[in-house]
């Protein structure tokens, strides 16, 4: 459980820092820590405890007919994501993993664009939906979707907060199915969702002495710690 605490602080910091990868990275390190649909479920508990607060914070911010098209492709797309999960080998979970890492990190490294479309929103949420239940990196498609319709800043933050809750509440739904939301990963889960929340505020603490020009090389490190945890993860 330490172990899963000490990552959540990571995730946390990491994504108020440089603004991304925070869930990619805790799923990845707790790949490396069980099996990938219970990494999976655990993940979902603490993020979803997470986007529900940071709905609370910026719900006066919320473009709700952008969250409401999101939400429609979000849930169906995690729920179908999360029963494929548990219906394939864990190897191939694990791969998916890596494959995120390793698109996350071209992102970073290459300056990869990823574009969509601003119709594209149902599906674009039903992708994010699909790729958060069996690989956990589905912020990869969500965010230039949402960039898309023009939504900057903190209406950006609380749109995506609704559309990945949506999108958790979805792949639960089907890891309960499965019988993988027992006492154990709820408590684990919700201490997760604790230890990102002191993360997110010793992030920000962080930001008022770190350099910006640290910046490129910080978002560098996410993404490697995240590619090096998914490559131990395929062991």
């Amino acid at each position: 459980m330490v172990a899963v605490l000490l990552g959540a602080v990571l995730a946390g910091m990491m994504t108020t820092l440089v603004g991304m990868g925070g869930g990619m990275l805790l799923t990845a390190g707790l790949f490396t820590l069980m099996e990938p649909v219970e990494a999976l479920a655990l993940s979902g508990v603490a993020l979803l405890i997470g986007n529900i607060h940071r709905i609370h914070l910026y719900r006066a911010e919320v473009s709700w007919p952008t969250a409401r098209r999101y939400a429609l492709g979000a849930f169906p797309g995690a729920l179908f994501g999360g029963l494929f999960a548990m219906g394939v080998p864990g190897s191939l979970l694990k791969l998916g993993m890596v494959a995120v890492a390793v698109l996350a990190t071209a992102k970073v490294v290459m300056g990869l664009k990823i574009a969509m479309p601003n119709r594209a929103v149902v599906a674009g949420g039903a992708a994010t939906g699909f790729v958060s239940a069996t690989a956990g990196g589905g912020g990869l498609i969500a965010g230039p979707m949402l960039l898309a319709t023009g939504l900057t800043a903190r209406p950006y933050v609380a749109t995506a907060a609704v559309g990945a809750v949506s999108v958790h509440v979805g792949r639960l739904a089907a890891y309960g199915s499965g019988g993988y939301l027992d006492v154990h990963t709820l408590l684990v889960g919700g201490l997760a969702a604790l230890a990102i929340v002191v993360g997110n505020q010793l992030g920000e603490g962080a930001r008022h002495w770190v350099p910006e020009g640290w910046m490129p090389g910080l978002e560098l490190g996410t993404v490697g710690m995240m590619l090096t945890a998914s490559l131990v993860g395929l062991s």
